[in-house]
């Protein structure tokens, strides 16, 4: 039998990875076997901390006891069942405990899909179908900001702002008008307004785009243009969703309610594939009618509204609330600004740490990233933008180490460890 390692080689294909290099003969492929809390163990027995939350996922740690048990649980009862047409416990419990997690709002439905492309695909569908067949077909034309990334679904995909993620080809999908700011987006002519179906944003801050933050203010003032010209509003808090940003959504933070919440990633604690659109009656409401009618939503996946995937999530938010998971949160946020506040170039939102390198060289992330493995620190880069995104269950003596790692990694790259802008 052949090592896994070369087998990976031989078989696999991984997502957002240079094949070339990763199957070049000097390259050893970091192969992760068991997860505790912040820290992951390779092969080899070496061990990291998880310094991006396995890519923004993870919440309460790897191998949680409680989420653990949640599942084989469930697994003693039955591990899936279909979602068309047919409904269970664990959903219905989790569509009103997300519900609930936004109170007295207009938030009232949840739609459960598997990830968060097709959160957000549903959300797009709903919206445009929504206009074309209560009395509005004109609105066709979905509105997103500059240097967005929505997903990787041909329609997620339409919707983003950054060419390099958009494949083969920019020209499909949707209708889509891409603005900079929301002074453009007043800007806009009479026209493009009135055929405005919905306004999609990364609330507070923009992922892919480098963790670029928006301003203070700015979402309320996007929630009151889309209110003053009827327009939907996408909240894609796939990233930001479930305490990433010191509260629970970081709508929050603007006492903005959505049209359309969409969320993934953290639902489940980080442990399963699990996303949901969240939405109001006013939109539910108008896709009723009878069957020859034709307003039924057609959408679904096979897996939408897994059993397990939605006893993880129970178990998640339970933990929330056990652990009082925010309420611990400001003394981490704090620990993380304090150790990298002297950085040039950090910013921060929440838990949602990020420096970056000055350098023209768009490799030099990648070697910071690699050289953190050996301090014990496992991050990805976005182009020369270095991220922290751990756990929320971090410690703060596991946030120095982390802080530390990075330090030490980038200055065995660049000689200094202050090469950042």
């Amino acid at each position: 039998m052949l090592p896994l390692t070369t087998l990976d080689k031989l078989c696999l294909w991984h997502p957002f990875t240079p094949m070339r290099q990763w199957c070049a003969d000097e390259h050893t492929p970091l192969m992760l076997v068991e997860g505790r809390g912040c820290t992951l163990r390779d092969q080899h027995g070496a061990e990291y901390l998880d310094g991006n939350a396995s890519i923004w996922t993870n919440i309460h740690g790897h191998t949680h006891p409680a989420i653990n048990a949640a599942i084989i649980a469930q697994l003693g009862k039955v591990a899936h069942t279909s979602f068309l047409g047919f409904t269970h416990e664990p959903a219905i419990r989790l569509a009103k405990e997300l519900v609930d997690l936004l109170p007295e709002s207009k938030i009232s439905r949840a739609f459960f899909t598997d990830n968060g492309s097709t959160a957000i695909e549903s959300a797009v569908r709903m919206a445009l179908q929504y206009w074309k067949q209560n009395g509005r077909p004109e609105r066709d034309t979905l509105i997103a900001f500059d240097r967005a990334y929505h997903g990787d679904t041909l329609g997620a995909a339409s919707l983003g702002g950054i060419p390099l993620f958009k494949g083969s080809g920019n020209d499909f999908g949707y209708r889509v008008l891409t603005v900079p700011s929301l002074e453009a987006l007043h800007a806009l002519p009479e026209e493009e307004q009135s055929r405005t179906a919905a306004v999609i944003i990364e609330p507070l801050i923009q992922g892919a785009a480098g963790m670029r933050l928006w301003p203070q203010g700015m979402l309320k003032d996007l929630d009151s243009w889309c209110a003053e010209n009827d327009v939907f509003l996408i909240l894609d808090e796939v990233m930001t969703g479930f305490g990433r940003t010191g509260k629970m959504f970081a709508c929050q933070h603007e006492g903005v309610v959505p049209d359309f919440l969409c969320l993934a990633k953290g639902l489940s604690g980080g442990y399963l594939p699990l996303a949901v659109t969240l939405t109001t009656e006013e939109v539910f409401e108008g896709f009723l009618g009878e069957p020859h009618e034709g307003r039924t939503f057609f959408y679904g996946h096979s897996f939408a509204g897994s059993q397990l995937g939605c006893a993880a999530a129970l178990a998640s938010l339970q933990v929330f609330h056990d652990e009082q998971v925010l309420e611990q949160l400001p003394s981490k946020i704090a620990r993380l600004e304090e150790r990298m506040g002297d950085l040039p170039g950090f910013r921060q939102c929440g838990m949602i740490a990020a420096i970056t390198l000055d350098s023209a060289d768009l490799s030099l992330g990648a070697q910071v990233c690699l050289a953190a493995r050996k301090h014990g620190l496992l991050t990805r880069p976005i182009g020369n933008t270095i991220v922290l995104m751990p756990p929320l269950c971090v410690t703060l003596e596991e946030i120095d180490r982390m802080v530390v790692a990075l330090r030490g990694a980038v200055e065995d790259v660049t000689g200094s460890p202050s090469a950042v802008v």
